[in-house]
């Protein structure tokens, strides 16, 4: 299993700590929910990471 370090916290979060984090390892990326930690995280290789922000971007700039 790969050891995630910098979990990161999304950047749309308002205060009420219901979010996601982002952590990363070195061939790997984890999404955790932030309130509930010890239920575990998904892991996604990092080209499938780069792929879906990359979708993400493209859906925002149509909007």
């Amino acid at each position: 299993m790969s050891e995630f370090f910098s979990w990161r916290r999304s950047s749309r979060t308002q205060g009420q700590g219901q979010c996601v984090e982002v952590g990363f390892a070195e061939n790997a990326v984890g999404v955790r929910d932030s309130k509930n930690r010890p239920a575990g995280y998904l892991i996604v290789g990092r080209t499938q990471w780069r792929d879906f922000l990359e979708r993400i971007r493209k859906e925002d700039a149509q909007r």
